[in-house]
């Protein structure tokens, strides 16, 4: 297959006008000017986007698939609120609920040109979500237990659910990981035994980390909401005895406790980081996904994005739970993102190109994936979005990227294809679930939770 558009962007590459990919087997076979390839493979069925560009897929770094029915449920509130409404209305959820959630998420992430996904999950809803829809992804299995003696029980029960999705998926487009929980519902151990069983296993690790300043004050001081003398008769998340101020930094605490020992390490969010902090991501290695809209509408901060592309680390953009940010679009993660940095940072300012980077082979190296994903560039998987950029808004185009970045939205998604199959292509999928079900089963979920 012929895919032709007025732009091509390979993202590791200047934009080419009038360009073609060849899409073979799954994979981009050939890239280059439309007149050239069209001669040079005269019998490929062509596919002509028009005023478009033809780009990579987005790598959407952190998010919570199964969390998308909720969206609209919880508005207008800071992170504590906002985590606590959530648990409550998570309480309400079935196994079926979950499932039908992620695959609205699964759903919305194609249409918004989303190829690679990785989520974080407890229920495995998430996982048979995309092996069904088709996605690429990297699904983290969450670990966690504040009371030690829990500790060893839940990283059994984990550890068996790994090897039961591993076994499930499509290895070559789904890979598992695990993820220790949030600092304040984890008993610190967690971290050192999930950083020794990635190592035995091969697994990627995910982890929330300084997101809050809540979670700061509540590591480096023991005062926050998430403390115990906070929470009258209800502990929350603290076991007895109470917690007790470390005085350091989450990222310090993490790695007190051997969190980047293993060799496949991403840190979200790293809003309430120093340059100590980000000197120790470097040395570690560890990944760094950075959710700007979420961190925004819950007030947790701002990410000094600026600072980590400065210390060279593998970083991305993640979209976050749907719960917060009410939908699943790295469009808007991008240019919010951008316009963000942009306001805080005078010293330097961030451009289109950056962004997008971010949004693509960024998100492949932050999952170690860049030598198969995250640019079009031969050899690699054909995960591929073609962007209308015919709007009034946009014309005329005299730069492409610029043109994505700053005036594109979900809406101008014309195509969707991840490992050289069209999923999606103008509001219509084909993918393995039924669309019209899934749908209705949310209006069905969501009149429950309003409830």
């Amino acid at each position: 297959m012929l895919l032709c558009a007025q732009y091509i962007l390979p993202v590791t590459a200047e934009p080419i006008q009038r360009g073609a990919v060849l899409v073979r087997d799954g994979r981009i076979r050939d890239i280059g000017p439309a007149d050239m390839l069209k001669v040079r493979y005269p019998d490929e069925e062509v596919r002509d986007f028009g005023m478009a560009a033809l780009m990579p897929g987005f790598v959407d770094l952190h998010t919570h698939l199964e969390n998308s029915v909720m969206r609209g449920i919880v508005h207008d509130v800071p992170y504590t609120t906002w985590v606590r409404s959530i648990l409550e209305k998570s309480a309400l959820m079935e196994v079926g609920d979950w499932y039908d959630s992620a695959i609205l998420g699964c759903l919305e992430a194609l249409s918004s040109g989303i190829t690679c996904i990785a989520d974080i999950t407890v229920t495995g809803a998430a996982c048979t979500a995309v092996q069904k829809v088709g996605l690429r992804s990297v699904i983290y299995r969450e670990v966690g237990a504040m009371d030690q003696r829990r500790v060893d029980f839940a990283m059994r029960v984990a550890e068996n659910d790994i090897a039961h999705w591993s076994a499930e998926v499509d290895s070559d487009r789904v890979s598992i990981g695990i993820a220790p929980a949030a600092i304040y519902t984890c008993h610190p151990v967690v971290f050192s035994k999930v950083s020794a069983f990635a190592r035995k296993e091969n697994l990627p690790v995910a982890m929330h980390l300084a997101g809050s300043y809540e979670e700061y004050q509540f590591v480096k001081r023991g005062s926050s909401p998430f403390a115990v003398h906070t929470m009258g008769s209800k502990r929350g998340y603290v076991e007895v005895p109470p917690w007790l101020p470390t005085g350091v930094s989450p990222i310090r605490y993490a790695l007190n406790w051997g969190a980047f020992e293993s060799d496949n390490v991403m840190a979200i969010h790293c809003i309430h980081v120093d340059d100590g902090d980000i000197r120790k991501l470097k040395e570690y290695d560890v990944a760094v996904a950075s959710c700007p809209r979420c961190s925004a509408q819950l007030g947790m901060g701002v990410s000094p994005i600026s600072e980590f592309l400065r210390a060279d680390l593998r970083f991305g953009l993640g979209t976050d739970s749907p719960a917060a940010t009410d939908s699943i679009d790295m469009l808007t993660e991008m240019r919010l993102g951008m316009l963000m940095q942009r306001a805080a940072n005078r010293t330097t300012f961030l451009d289109s190109a950056t962004m997008l980077e971010t949004a693509t082979i960024g998100g492949a190296r932050a999952l170690k994936l860049d030598d198969q994903i995250g640019s079009l560039d031969v050899g690699k998987r054909a995960d591929i979005v073609a962007m209308d950029l015919s709007g009034s808004h946009q014309t005329p185009t005299t730069d492409p990227v610029s043109a994505v970045v700053n005036t594109c939205n979900g809406a101008d998604v014309l195509m969707t294809m991840v490992g050289g199959k069209v999923l999606y292509e103008k509001s219509r999928w084909d993918v393995g679930v039924d669309v019209a079900r899934t749908i209705a089963r949310t209006i069905e979920i969501r009149g429950k939770l309003r409830k």
